[in-house]
């Protein structure tokens, strides 16, 4: 039998939820993470974000830096109450949130906020 070319392993990417009130932004931010390998749902504002919550799971959600600071207050809460596991990212935080994982400046680069994805999702790996 002939052989056949193994594929190379893949690592899996991280199913998340990726909320941005200006759609621009979301679009090029939600692109950058998908060429990363990650299973990206986007939502457009407060009520995207609690739509797309209650469509689907979650092992992530970033909620970005042009919803409203009363939008990246109030939905970690909501994240928590219909996704008890899945880890919350919130850019451009001005303090830490007890619902809230993890937070970066709204000016961050997109090689550090993936690198920021993974060393949050594999810290919920080694608590598991």
């Amino acid at each position: 039998m002939p052989a056949t070319a193994a594929k190379p392993a893949t690592k899996p990417g991280i199913k998340m939820l990726y909320g941005e009130a200006d759609e621009e932004v979301l679009a090029t931010q939600a692109d950058e993470m998908k060429k990363a390998g990650h299973h990206v749902t986007t939502a457009i504002g407060r009520k995207g974000v609690l739509e797309a919550l209650k469509r689907g799971n979650f092992e992530l959600v970033i909620l970005g830096s042009t919803l409203s600071k009363d939008d990246r207050h109030h939905l970690p809460y909501m994240v928590r109450k219909s996704h008890q596991t899945a880890k919350v990212l919130v850019m451009h935080a001005g303090s830490r949130h007890h619902e809230v994982d993890a937070v970066l400046d709204a000016n961050t680069s997109m090689q550090f906020i993936l690198e920021k994805i993974t060393r949050l999702m594999a810290e919920q790996k080694v608590l598991a």
